[in-house]
């Protein structure tokens, strides 16, 4: 009796505390969204704020005492770009867990990669270009395929005998990172497209959330939620695959298929966030290491604490880019960049001592 106790109490402990950290980054993306539509050049209460969503969410039952101009700039404004900023957050979060879960790999992320610049060069071609068949692709689209085949190109690369290479991988993703990034500069120095000057398309990928509005926001949080639920309901594959290819196939998982389903899955919530948002780098690497060392490797809890912590930070970020040198706006992708490019040069020095 005494054995099955201390037992019993060491689940409900472990199960506790991935529990508890979901309900504080719940409560954290509510903070900081209500936060980032507070703050700006015109500073308006959180009281107030609430007040307006409240009113749109249910106006014939409750009442607001911001004035119309107030309503406006949160609603029209600065809601949607917040609510952005936690779906783009969320997205790319997501993206970096499933992607360093499938090729065992910390240093894995959709910009480390070059994923996000494989989806940016499609979308400024689109962007950019806009002639024949290009003209009738959409930027989503187009961002998506981008990313799928950069993805699917530095698998490739990295493999070596039917293996694949952790170093291979983060080389041949670099590599594709700058070759890509030419090939962007040189559409966006042939810029063309009516409306689309060049300074437009370079703070587009520099990565911002200025532009946002309702209507860039359907289709990405509709894309994030039915990926993580997926992701979800494959937690123990991934789970499996953190352990190894062997382990997984012992479980009858088709390796190759599942690899293959995971990266479609990985490109869209990339391409779409990528096309919404621009190039926003090092959030997929930062957050789901950040994650684990709180909720533990369960992917049953990683990937939805990691959706809410890619929320937060990005939200976070933008609220500094807009205060830093207020009134201008640095680049979100900036910001982002200054987080994650140490964390990164960490990550390689512990890898290359791991590896001695």
């Amino acid at each position: 009796m005494s054995a099955a106790a201390p037992a019993a109490g060491t689940v409900r402990e472990r199960w506790r505390r991935p529990r508890t950290a979901v309900v504080v980054l719940t409560i954290a993306c509510m903070v900081a969204v209500v936060l980032s539509v507070a703050v700006g050049s015109v500073p308006i209460g959180p009281d107030r704020v609430l007040a307006v969503i409240a009113n749109h969410v249910i106006p014939a039952r409750v009442g607001s005492s911001a004035t119309d101009v107030q309503a406006r700039i949160v609603w029209e404004f600065r809601l949607p770009r917040a609510l952005l900023g936690l779906v783009v957050g969320a997205s790319l979060a997501v993206a970096g867990a499933v992607l360093q879960a499938v090729v065992r790999n910390p240093l894995a992320d959709p910009f480390v990669f070059g994923v996000s610049s494989g989806a940016s060069v499609a979308a400024v071609a689109v962007l950019t270009l806009a002639t024949g068949v290009l003209a009738t692709v959409s930027v989503p689209a187009a961002a998506f395929v981008g990313a799928l085949v950069t993805t699917l190109v530095v698998f490739l690369l990295a493999q070596r005998r039917g293996r694949v290479t952790p170093n291979r991988l983060v080389l041949a993703g670099v590599a594709m990172s700058y070759l890509l990034s030419s090939v962007t500069s040189y559409l966006v120095l042939r810029a063309s497209a009516p409306g689309m000057g060049v300074s437009q398309v370079l703070s587009w990928l520099s990565g911002s959330l200025a532009a946002a509005d309702w209507d860039d926001l359907g289709l990405p949080a509709l894309v994030l939620v039915i990926a993580t639920v997926a992701l979800v309901l494959m937690a123990r594959i991934l789970n499996a695959f953190l352990i190894g290819d062997e382990t997984a196939a012992s479980l009858g998982v088709d390796v190759g298929r599942v690899r293959l389903i995971l990266f479609i899955i990985t490109s869209l919530l990339v391409g779409v966030v990528v096309a919404v948002s621009g190039a926003i780098g090092f959030v997929g690497l930062v957050v789901p290491h950040a994650v684990r060392l709180v909720v533990g490797s369960d992917h049953r809890w990683v990937l939805p604490a990691s959706a809410l912590a890619g929320g937060v930070l990005l939200v976070v970020v933008d609220i500094a880019a807009r205060l830093v040198l207020a009134p201008s706006e640095l680049p979100v992708g900036l910001l982002t960049a200054v987080i994650g490019a140490p964390f990164f040069l960490w990550l390689l020095r512990r890898a290359g001592r791991s590896d001695r």
